[in-house]
């Protein structure tokens, strides 16, 4: 079984190309930065890496991805090689993915630049904010956000 789960932040734009021939498909490239779990001293916090979308995949992320955005995928890993101008061969390793989703809201995101973690949900103006958590780790729900929810 050949299975990817990954959640990060796009490293840069996505880069769209379509390919040639009586049916073009749209073919995007970009770069996540997932965050590592464990950090040794000396070490990188996050591995960069690639993927690449296919047809709508790809034209969900040329619309709506850009740098900095938060993602979850699922997809596959997929290797190759190539030779380069300097005829030294290159072995690559791409995400080809599957699925695409955003991984927080569209303000957290706005925000991403002065990300410092935290749980990815954003709340925008007008609406009443929760106070601060006390030690439990429990937030206290501010009055009149029943009338906002969608069960009662």
């Amino acid at each position: 079984m050949n299975k990817v789960i990954l959640m990060g932040r796009l490293t840069r734009d996505p880069e769209i190309r379509y390919s040639q021939g009586e049916r073009s498909t749209a073919v995007a490239r970009y770069s996540i930065a997932v965050d590592r779990r464990f950090k040794r001293e000396g070490e990188a916090d996050a591995d960069f890496i690639n993927c690449v979308a296919f047809g709508r995949q790809a034209e969900f992320a040329e619309k709506y991805l850009k740098k900095g955005t938060k993602i979850a995928l699922t997809g596959r890993i997929q290797t190759g090689s190539y030779t380069n101008r300097d005829g030294v061969k290159v072995y690559t390793t791409d995400i080809v993915v599957e699925e695409q989703e955003f991984a927080e809201s569209k303000a957290a995101s706005a925000n991403a630049s002065g990300y410092q973690g935290g749980s990815g949900f954003g709340y925008s103006e007008g609406k009443p904010q929760p106070s601060e958590a006390p030690a439990e780790g429990f937030m206290n729900i501010p009055e009149g956000l029943d009338d906002e929810l969608p069960f009662k």
